[in-house]
């Protein structure tokens, strides 16, 4: 990297720029030759499998096998819904309301991603933001760079193979500084900003306009109409992929009384080990020094973090995940907020109304508006969660993880980026896709007036509320036939 950042960025820019002039001219056809091109750059078995490990001993988060999954399963899923959609030129046309969208590119996209998914991530985003005839810009972690840089090889050698553009995807040299970061931010013309805080907040500040995701702390609530070792297995299955890096595993468990005993008996058939007392006390000490989530155990195993926490009898039982009792939640009470790691705080309430209490009071403290899971069978329960909670997702029944993010058994768009709204201080609510990080322009024709009268408007109204009619001023009756097409009043 130059002494000057500005100027280094400058350069990625404008090639970026004359790149995606170059594409913008692409055919849908070509387009989509190039959004394939990205996807087989990380999903031909051999590359996918290099960068998994290149992820884990580059970070030392998370596990191979998990990598390879998630790089497969989200890329083919991603490519899944993106086949047959219209991204380039006019994609609609209602000649009852005279109307025609037409589909433009961004521009330039600046893509900041997380350690924690240095592969999967950036495929994503360089895929829709080719989807959408733009080119990107990735600011990686510096954890995840290689891997990033690795990706990026594979994606230019296959985008170059289908006659696309030679910058149309870059990244930022190493080292990557916080400098050069905010820089690009500020020379982009679209920021999708995924993985900490800080860096969403950047990416709000900068001036440019950006997508960025919210923090995640997933609570689950298991009643007694649920199934306890359906509901363990799935719980599980997402509390230990890739070693919970996702912000999308549960870090809260809501078990209502009537559910509690089978619950907890089928977690510890699944593998999941109970703290006593003792050994929960050392573990936060250990896991939480000052009251803040240490570092060190991001992403470890169950078994690891025994370790790390000097509980040399738990290491021994090869537990696959931790849970520790808890009733409080707040900064207090370091558990009820997101670990990133196999641990799971468990709460006890007595009916589903004290369900519904304590997790909206865990989404007060940390994780409002990413979503929640429930197993229970009450379909009036799991309603009113989406009608009370401040979460955008309601995950029923499903492994969360894999779930939340879109998955081939529900009707989630696939996606790495998970919008908040305004609950997480995001601008949009739902899964990050291809439509983000796209202009629509919409051409309006004259067509017959759809005109209606006050009556047709207030009547029942007033009569509901006994509102005595008043004529309108003639300032306020603006008759549609005082408008010309394409004219003056």
């Amino acid at each position: 990297m130059n002494a000057d950042p500005k100027e280094t960025v400058a350069a990625l820019v404008a090639r970026a720029r004359a790149a995606q002039r170059e594409y913008e001219k692409f055919s849908q056809a070509q387009v989509d030759d190039c959004v394939l091109a990205a996807g087989w750059a990380i999903c031909e078995p051999g590359r996918c499998r290099e960068l998994a490990e290149l992820a884990v001993s580059d970070s030392g988060l998370g596990n191979v096998e998990d990598k390879v999954t998630k790089n497969r399963r989200k890329t083919l899923g991603l490519l899944r819904d993106l086949r047959g959609v219209r991204s380039v030129g006019v994609v609609e046309e209602d000649a009852a309301l005279g109307l025609i969208r037409i589909i433009r590119p961004a521009g330039v996209v600046a893509a900041v991603t997380p350690s924690t998914n240095p592969g999967a991530t950036p495929a994503n985003k360089v895929i829709n933001a080719l989807k959408g005839r733009n080119a990107v810009i990735v600011a990686p972690s510096p954890k995840g760079w290689g891997t990033c840089a690795r990706l990026l090889e594979f994606i230019r050698a296959e985008l170059a193979r289908v006659g696309a553009p030679e910058h149309l995807v870059q990244m930022l040299p190493a080292p990557v500084t916080k400098e050069a970061s905010a820089e690009l931010l500020r020379q982009a013309d679209l920021i999708v900003a995924t993985g900490s805080q800080a860096n969403v907040r950047a990416a709000y500040a900068s001036g440019t306009p950006a997508f960025g995701v919210g923090a995640g702390n997933v609570a689950s609530i298991v009643d007694e109409t649920a199934d306890p070792a359906e509901a363990a297995r799935l719980i599980r299955l997402s509390k230990t992929f890739d070693n919970a890096t996702s912000c999308s595993s549960e870090n809260s468990l809501v078990l209502l009384d009537a559910a509690r005993p089978a619950t907890l008996a089928a977690l510890s058939a699944e593998g999941g080990v109970m703290l006593d007392a003792a050994d929960r006390a050392r573990l936060e000490a250990t896991m939480f020094p000052g009251g803040k989530l240490s570092p060190t155990f991001t992403a470890q195993s169950a078994g690891r973090i025994a370790e790390l926490a000097g509980l040399e009898n738990l290491a021994a039982r090869a537990a696959k995940f931790l849970m520790v009792e808890e009733s409080g939640i707040g900064r207090a009470h370091p558990f009820s907020g997101e670990k990133l790691s196999p641990v799971l705080a468990v709460y006890a309430a007595r009916d589903f109304d004290h369900a519904v209490e304590i997790t909206r009071s865990i989404y007060s403290f940390q994780g409002a508006g990413h979503s929640v899971g429930i197993h229970s069978r009450d379909d009036a329960r799991i309603l009113r969660l989406g009608l009370e909670l401040s979460v955008c997702r309601v995950i029923v029944r499903q492994a969360h993880c894999y779930a939340t993010g879109g998955s081939f058994d529900n009707g989630l768009p696939f996606s790495l980026s998970m919008g908040c709204g305004t609950w997480g201080r995001n601008n949009f609510s739902e899964n990050l896709t291809w439509k983000h990080y796209v202009n629509t322009v919409v051409i309006a024709r004259p067509i017959a007036p759809r005109t209606v009268d006050e009556e047709e408007i207030f009547g029942k109204w007033r009569a509901r509320h006994a509102v005595v009619e008043a004529a309108l001023s003639a300032n306020a009756d603006v008759p549609p036939q005082e408008f010309s097409p394409g004219g003056r009043r």
